[in-house]
């Protein structure tokens, strides 16, 4: 009877929602096991689970109900809803319209749903409902693109990053071609939808100094007959190419491009569909920016869970990812198909060191897929951060009979020569976490510039909280050679320009804790406000330098994530770290090594592993 009486209550919200213009789908069935048969939760489920014991009610409310980017969404997440047991009801308009989007809001909580999951049109038109949501006690994540209102956790694109991708796929295209002029055409959805706009500040950032001219945008809707008719608009004035910001933009281009018959037109787009893929191989478009919105959803759903349980999320945002699609080309993060090894392939992983948690880490995640996958994989990492012994390893790979590496590059150039050797005689290459400039088959790594800036942008936040808007800062690195770690260090300086901080020179501890500890305390006697950390090591030990002054008062911010570093920031002497996902990168580095053995091609494709702020 119970469960009647929430079938016809669930039939009654979703009647509502479609007299209102939301759009919903049936909520997902509780899958919840009957209580001592149900199977020990991992890590990731361990906090949600025992919010599903109730009745939870979720709203997933999108920005429209019909691009497959959003059903894609709500398909992670009524997957998620069904394993926690949880109802989740997908009540989005059938069009991007703010108001349509408030009314969908206002109906979540009158219909007494507990959370709202939500990808905001843009991030002012629906704050004001969602302030008046979450006064009534509403928990409020976001998927793909947040509002102007404090949220439990964010699960989205680094859009602005992914933009400026897209722009650096088409420039290399037409310099390929011979094109180093010429229009550029932008189709975007509206001047208000916060993703599409990054996307298109991103796009346009990659062509800075270069002799293309971008035209003004012209905006879609997202409708993908709307944005063809915008692209055929761009070809009769000549443009050398098209970017779309979404999936019917980019739809909208590559049937433009494919009415004109001019193939010469390069089309890049962002999201993935069946008509895009097939505008890509048929050679009408040349790429695509894939996101993994099944992630959002999944994840989504997970935090508005824990939420409901009581868990304080932090308002943590992570970096769901995204991947180059070309023809031929496949989207690592959200390729789900099974890799089948036709015989134990033998795999070498080797990392930067094989001490650093972050490395351990990695391996552990390797490990796993390669008994999934009933391959072999060795981790042959030197002790410590040394160029000549990283060289050994992968010599001693080759000499061992090694048919695929997996490596993490001390820096770009260093072991270039050996890789190169290891290619021409046949052995598949793979980057996880740092590339070299070597091509390869596929890379798995962190956007570093980006987390570098963010993990700037909270330090400043901090600052400034505490009144402190001035002072010293410094900054404990590697060293000058790891790519990785010098990119996060210049995302970092970059937060810092135009504020009235005086970053100091950088020092360089080699990753090793007690090394850093002894650069850091360096700083605090010369009066630091701030101290950034670029990798594990460095993050420890600025974090013991900090615990050691006493001086609760600067303000330490680090990379990566250990027991050390979560201790240290639950104490309170670190802020917060940049925290990435290298069991990911080690369980995808293995997934492409097997398809690459196997014969597919993989398209030298680039996968942003994401990364999620920890804080107390």
């Amino acid at each position: 009877m119970k469960k009647k009486l929430l079938a016809m209550f669930s039939c009654a919200a979703l009647l509502a929602a479609s007299i209102t213009g939301c759009s919903s789908s049936k909520p997902a069935e509780s899958a919840a096991a009957p209580a001592g048969s149900e199977a020990a939760p991992t890590e990731s489920e361990a906090k949600t689970t025992a919010a599903a014991s109730g009745d939870v009610k979720i709203a997933l409310i999108t920005m429209d109900s019909i691009d497959q980017h959003w059903v894609t969404l709500n398909d992670g997440a009524q997957k998620a809803a069904g394993e926690l047991g949880v109802s989740v009801t997908f009540m989005s308009p059938n069009t991007k319209d703010d108001a349509q989007q408030i009314e969908c809001v206002n109906n979540a909580v009158a219909g007494g749903y507990q959370a709202i999951i939500v990808a905001a049109n843009g991030p002012d038109a629906i704050s004001s409902a969602l302030k008046e949501a979450a006064s009534s006690g509403v928990k409020i994540v976001y998927v793909d693109s947040p509002a102007n209102v404090d949220a439990e956790a964010t699960f989205s694109t680094d859009n602005e990053a992914a933009g400026k991708t897209a722009g650096e796929e088409m420039i290399k295209a037409l310099e390929a071609a011979g094109v180093t002029s010429g229009k550029i055409g932008i189709v975007n959805v509206n001047a208000a939808t916060d993703s599409t706009v990054k996307r298109e500040n991103g796009f346009r950032s990659a062509f800075e100094g270069k002799g293309y001219e971008l035209m003004e945008t012209q905006y879609g809707e997202g409708d993908a007959a709307k944005s063809q008719t915008i692209a055929e608009n761009y070809i009769t004035q000549g443009v050398v190419g098209i970017f779309g910001c979404n999936e019917g933009s980019t739809t909208g281009t590559g049937n433009a491009i494919k009415a004109s018959g001019n193939a010469n037109i390069i089309g890049v787009g962002f999201d993935k569909s069946d008509a895009i893929m097939n505008l890509i191989n048929d050679g009408y478009l040349l790429c695509t920016m894939a996101q993994n919105p099944d992630v959002m959803g999944e994840e989504g759903v997970k935090a508005a869970v824990a939420a409901l349980n009581g868990e304080t999320l932090g308002g943590k945002v992570t970096d769901t990812g995204v991947s180059v699609i070309t023809a031929g080309g496949t989207a690592a993060a959200s390729d789900n198909s099974a890799v089948k090894a036709s015989q134990e392939w033998k795999i070498a992983l080797i990392t930067m060191d094989s001490i650093d948690q972050h490395w351990v880490t990695l391996n552990d995640g390797a490990q796993k897929t390669a008994e999934e996958l009933g391959v072999s994989v060795t981790f042959m990492s030197p002790n410590t951060k040394d160029d000549a012994q990283q060289i050994e390893c992968v010599n001693n790979a080759v000499a061992g009979g090694y048919q695929a590496i997996i490596v993490a590059a001390n820096g770009p150039d260093a072991i270039s020569s050996a890789l190169k050797e290891a290619a021409s005689s046949g052995v598949k290459i793979v980057y996880v976490d740092s590339p070299a400039n070597v091509d390869a088959e596929a890379t798995f790594s962190t956007d570093n510039e980006a987390a570098g800036k963010t993990a700037g942008e909270e330090m400043i936040k901090a600052l400034e909280a505490a009144g402190v808007t001035s002072g010293k800062i410094g900054i404990v690195n590697v060293n000058a050679a790891t790519d990785s770690t010098v990119k996060r260090e210049n995302g970092f300086r970059s937060a810092f320009e135009g504020k009235g901080y005086e970053l100091m020179e950088t020092q360089y501890g080699e990753g090793d804790a007690a090394k850093s500890q002894t650069i850091a305390e360096n700083y605090i006697t010369q009066g630091v406000v701030g101290i950034f950390g670029c990798n594990e090591g460095s993050t420890t030990g600025t974090g013991n330098a900090i615990k050691a002054s006493g001086n609760s008062g600067i303000v330490g911010v680090g990379f990566d994530k250990s027991d050390a570093i979560m201790n240290l920031i639950n104490d309170g002497y670190l802020l917060c770290t940049m925290a990435q996902n290298p069991d990911v990168m080690g369980e995808e580095g293995v997934k492409a090594a097997v398809k690459a053995l196997e014969g597919e091609s993989l398209g030298g494709a680039v996968q942003d592993t994401g990364v999620s702020v920890l804080t107390k």
